[in-house]
């Protein structure tokens, strides 16, 4: 292994901090994570930049000093010089207009986490090869990133992407940035126990009872992937992606989720020269965040050089 060439990759979530080590290919030669001990609505931020300082640290020591570059995978709007978070609401309090470059001592790039993925996938995962990208990430709530011609579309504010904010629906409620009846709240799991009048809590219970016959989850799932499709030809009427990338938890229901997903897109889609938008499925697992943000420090670096 030639030391060299090594990059770091932070990914900080709100439940545990996971650092990477790889290379250009995006190799993982080296992990580890430490828990956040993140306290919503507390400022705890000291113990979790502590130990986000003390991960770096250790890493240039174990390998002399041989990093060129690191980057962080974070919650949040970024500002536009990639350097800190512009605004991320609750979580992670202590983090807004935070210098990770005067905390460190050294160059640090951050990126909001499902941009980060979508940078790894678009280099070594489902969007190898393609210039145009929407990746969209069904969990809790629903994120996602664009790319436009091989580059990332991070947009005024760092709000780009955030694929979740739109409206699908007539619903009057709104969702955390003020959108009414928001992709996010028809599809998140975050309401998924509101939108089932409180009988369903997780997806999985959801998709199981669905299957097992339960006419109820039945229409609350297709309810879901409904407004699904209906989000997705709003984004692919806009952006012509080559390739639709889809990751997160809700993801796990694969083919409970793709056919009824293609069965709806089969009647919205517009397919002009029969031209059917490919969907796939993400590849790089949990490593795709401290990956991508590992990678985008590289090519801001090297931007930087030039």
């Amino acid at each position: 292994m030639q030391n060299d060439q090594l990059l770091l990759g932070i990914d900080l979530g709100g439940t545990a901090i996971k650092a990477v080590l790889t290379n250009p290919k995006g190799e993982v030669l080296d992990e580890t994570s430490t828990p956040t001990h993140d306290i919503p609505g507390q400022d705890n931020s000291k113990v979790w930049k502590a130990s986000i300082k003390k991960l770096i640290e250790d890493f240039q020591l174990k390998y002399n000093d041989t990093i060129i570059c690191t980057g962080i995978s974070s919650p949040g709007t970024v500002q536009a010089n990639n350097r800190g978070v512009l605004s991320n609401g609750t979580k992670l309090l202590g983090i807004e207009g935070f210098v990770w470059k005067d905390y460190i001592g050294q160059d640090i790039y951050v990126l909001n986490d499902a941009h980060a993925a979508l940078f790894a996938e678009s280099r070594l995962g489902a969007g190898r090869g393609y210039q145009d990208i929407l990746m969209m990430t069904l969990g809790t709530g629903v994120g996602g990133g664009i790319m436009i011609n091989g580059e990332l579309l991070q947009g005024q504010k760092g709000r780009a992407g955030h694929i979740g904010h739109i409206s699908v629906e007539q619903d009057p409620l709104q969702g955390i940035v003020n959108t009414p009846g928001s992709l996010e709240n028809a599809v998140g799991q975050g309401s998924l126990e509101r939108r089932s009048y409180g009988r369903f809590k997780d997806t999985k219970t959801l998709v199981d009872a669905h299957l097992a016959g339960d006419t109820f989850a039945t229409w609350v799932w297709l309810n879901s992937v409904q407004a699904l499709a209906r989000g997705m030809v709003s984004f692919i009427n806009v952006l012509s992606p080559a390739v639709i990338i889809i990751g997160g938890g809700i993801a796990k229901a694969e083919e409970h989720l793709m056919k009824p997903l293609h069965d709806f897109l089969d009647i919205y889609e517009w397919r002009p020269a029969d031209f059917k938008t490919p969907i796939r499925m993400a590849e790089l697992g949990n490593h795709a965040g401290a990956v991508g943000a590992a990678l985008f420090a590289l090519e801001k670096r090297t931007k930087s050089q030039a």
